[in-house]
């Protein structure tokens, strides 16, 4: 019985992998993907019920792939196997997708620079802070990240982040950084950090286009919600209006 039942879930394996390979994933609901995952953390038995127990207790695939690593060990079935491949998948792909965009891009609006940005961010649990930089055609230098605080700040080294902009010979550049709380509602501190590093800049010839907010998925582009008088003390205009 025990062969007979190993029998059959190997061919399951089979065909997963199968359709996956001629069809993608497309349509396949979220503990389908993540059993096509467990398959090469756990390589035999039937990991559709930890699939489900994941979904169940996590919600989406992405609130399993970003939840913290203790808490996937909480769940039974979960071993440290399991548990690098699932923190490790997303940083792969944010490795990946950084590839993606090499110097060169042109980046016109914060939706283009947020495309650029977002692999940074991918399943960080602590508060980071990057710049992208453009040189005078708006094509883009590099990406430098500047600091990296504990689980709710980070504090932004205003002399590191000139000295990334005058190495990549910006002409403009983007301020980012995430917001762990889950909420990516600009802060009073966000807002005075933007007028800081404006300033900072300035002397320097490099213009801060913009201060991009990040958090689980969301963007937040400080300028556009100057534009829509959601916030105050500053004002950023595009390189185009210069």
């Amino acid at each position: 019985m025990a062969e007979k039942k190993k029998a059959i879930h190997t061919g399951h394996r089979g065909r997963v992998k199968e359709e996956f390979l001629t069809r993608g994933i497309e349509g396949w609901p979220d503990h389908r993907v993540l059993e096509l995952l467990l398959f090469y953390a756990i390589p035999q038995g039937d990991v559709n019920p930890l699939a489900h127990e994941l979904i169940d207790r996590f919600g989406t695939l992405d609130g399993v792939l970003d939840v913290l690593p203790e808490e996937l060990m909480k769940v039974k079935g979960m071993g440290e196997h399991s548990v690098v491949l699932l923190k490790l998948f997303p940083a792969v792909l944010g490795r990946y997708l950084e590839g993606r965009t090499g110097p060169g891009v042109i980046i016109h609006t914060a939706a283009e620079a947020g495309h650029v940005l977002a692999p940074y961010f991918y399943g960080a649990r602590n508060e980071m802070v990057y710049i992208l930089c453009l040189d005078a055609k708006e094509r883009l230098q590099g990406v430098r990240r500047i600091s990296e605080g504990n689980n709710s700040s980070s504090d932004v080294t205003i002399r590191r982040v000139a000295e990334e902009c005058m190495a990549l010979r910006s002409s403009f550049c983007y301020l980012a950084h995430n917001h762990v709380s889950g909420i990516a509602l600009p802060s009073p501190e966000d807002m005075n950090t933007t007028s800081v590093v404006r300033a900072a800049l300035e002397p320097l010839g490099v213009q801060l286009v913009d201060h991009l907010v990040f958090s689980d998925g969301d963007l937040v582009s400080l300028r556009e919600s100057e534009a829509a008088g959601q916030k105050r003390g500053f004002q950023l205009v595009h390189p185009g209006q210069w």
